[in-house]
């Protein structure tokens, strides 16, 4: 009355199919974390070193503390001399600037003369839409 019919257990599964199983979803999450958050970070630190490295006497600067100014002077181990307001000039490492703003042209080999596009077009610096009050705010005509 109270015995109940036993049922034979089946083989267990093979353990390499099953782990593979087990871990595909944590495999996903890390591809999709890596597509989505680490290369495009990982591009944008590139971009930034190379704004850094390009920096020359002339360019308007905006540093980490929100303080726009040109660059007056590019000084040895990664240091900037910027000009903030008439006759004022900090010193600051160059790391902390956060954006260049307009850069100046490159000099060309004849002493006098700036290096013009190759496509003979006359290139600004300005981004389209600049205009209006943003652009007067940091200084664009």
């Amino acid at each position: 009355m109270f015995v109940s019919t036993a049922y034979a257990q089946t083989a267990a599964p093979a353990a390499g199919g099953d782990m593979v199983v087990q871990f595909l979803p944590l495999i996903l999450i890390f591809v999709v974390f890596y597509f989505l958050l680490i290369r495009p970070q990982q591009k944008k630190m590139k971009e930034h070193k190379a704004m850094l490295s390009a920096i020359r006497r002339g360019d308007r600067v905006v540093t980490g503390g929100g303080i726009i100014g040109v660059v007056t002077k590019v000084g040895p181990d990664d240091e900037l001399t910027v000009e903030i307001a008439e006759n004022v000039r900090v010193r600051c490492v160059r790391s902390t600037v956060n954006l260049v703003l307009a850069k100046t042209e490159p000099a060309s080999g004849k002493p006098g003369e700036t290096a013009a596009p190759a496509d003979g077009a006359a290139k600004t610096d300005e981004a389209p839409g600049a205009g209006g009050f943003l652009g007067k705010l940091l200084g664009r005509k």
